[in-house]
């Protein structure tokens, strides 16, 4: 039986090699005339605009500020992750989700320091102990944010909850936030219940 650790492992691209390293000054000046190199710098947010001033002694590179879940017709559920207990919360107070109901989640993010290349997303829902669900998704790379773009948002995929007699009940989740380098940014467990309706 796979372990947690397993189950939150990121699948590997056969034949994907990691570029070298550079920092933020390094890229900004790489190839300055290259207009398709420029292109994707820009969309790295890589650009004249100086970074925010961070605080040196934190030396995380990716610092998750909030979770969202949207779901049509109800309020979003927010999760403030700079709240002491918040994390802690997360597994012992669930939501419920609606059967069948199509959902997204979102989080706002930092970046200091350097450039964060390959964010992913990577989540293991089980019930009564075993597997029924294994995310995994691609958020992109990203440079330190700026008086520009002073934080990140990104909008997962869509979703669907399971429906059915069967489905409806209790579900435990881990999730990580990690990145091409497996550099683990974040990771927690949270817990939701699968009900006929919204509570």
């Amino acid at each position: 039986m796979a372990s947690q650790d397993d189950d939150l492992q990121a699948s590997a691209t056969e034949g994907y090699k990691i570029g070298e390293k550079k920092t933020v000054e390094e890229y900004a000046k790489l190839d300055q005339n290259d207009e398709s190199l420029n292109r994707w710098k820009a969309s790295l947010g890589i650009s004249s605009s100086p970074p925010i001033a961070v605080d040196p002694k934190d030396q995380r590179r990716c610092v998750i500020k909030t979770l969202a879940m949207e779901a049509e017709g109800r309020p979003d559920i927010n999760i403030d992750l700079t709240t002491p207990g918040s994390l802690e919360s997360l597994k012992s107070k669930p939501f419920s989700i609606k059967e069948a109901a199509k959902f997204r989640m979102k989080a706002n993010f930092v970046v200091q320091h350097d450039v964060l290349s390959g964010l992913k997303y990577l989540q293991v829902v089980k019930r009564k102990g075993i597997r029924v669900a294994k995310t995994e998704e691609m958020l992109g790379s990203y440079a330190p944010n700026t008086q520009e773009k002073p934080i990140y948002e990104k909008k997962f995929e869509e979703d669907e909850a399971p429906s059915g007699m069967l489905a409806r009940g209790h579900y435990e989740a881990v999730s990580k936030f990690t990145d091409d380098d497996n550099k683990e940014h974040l990771k927690f467990e949270w817990s939701f219940d699968i009900a006929k309706d919204w509570k």
